[in-house]
């Protein structure tokens, strides 16, 4: 008896289900409020790292060393001063990974918002480093933003970027 081994067409994937977006009237407020929230952020981001601090002026210094000041902070810092600085650095950049993917369809992926964080946190450090008294750049703060915004991606971002915009499928799924 011969032995029938099924083609490679009937063990592929069958076609990808279309998934759809919320209704346009809940889409817009949606954004809208995302958008709210992200100027809300950015008016709060600005007065907590392009504020002043001209007590600070003699304490400061540049670390474009990665890891130096995270290594610092562990073991030359009070373990609260340690948590402050490395937990309020990572806390800064969730928002980015929550409401990049709502605002900005194209910007949804994870490795797309990771480095439009690390884009505009570089930014941030920079002005800080050149501009304001008793500031300093650290690429370390980089890092703990970046690493912020692929925690808001993963736990909150990705879910609702999903909701409020349609997948967008590739050529090659739309001709299976």
């Amino acid at each position: 008896m011969a032995r029938v081994v099924p083609s490679l067409r009937a063990r592929s994937k069958p076609p990808p289900v279309e998934v759809r977006p919320l209704p346009l009237p809940v889409r817009l407020p949606a954004m809208l409020l995302a958008f709210v929230c992200m100027v809300a952020f950015a008016v709060v981001l600005a007065r907590i790292t392009l504020e002043p601090s001209p007590a600070s002026e003699a304490l400061t210094h540049s670390n474009l060393h990665l890891g130096r000041s995270l290594r610092a902070y562990v073991e030359h810092a009070e373990p609260v001063d340690a948590v402050r600085q490395i937990g309020g650095n990572v806390l800064l950049g969730v928002p980015f990974g929550v409401l990049v993917p709502v605002l900005a369809p194209g910007a949804r992926g994870m490795l797309r918002v990771l480095l439009l964080t690390a884009t505009v946190m570089l930014m941030v450090e920079l002005a800080q480093g050149a501009m304001v008294t008793g500031r300093a750049f650290d690429i370390d703060d980089v890092l703990l933003n970046t690493t912020g915004a692929l925690l808001g991606h993963l736990l909150l971002g990705r879910r609702l970027g999903r909701a409020v915009h349609a997948r967008r499928h590739r050529a090659s799924d739309a001709s299976r």
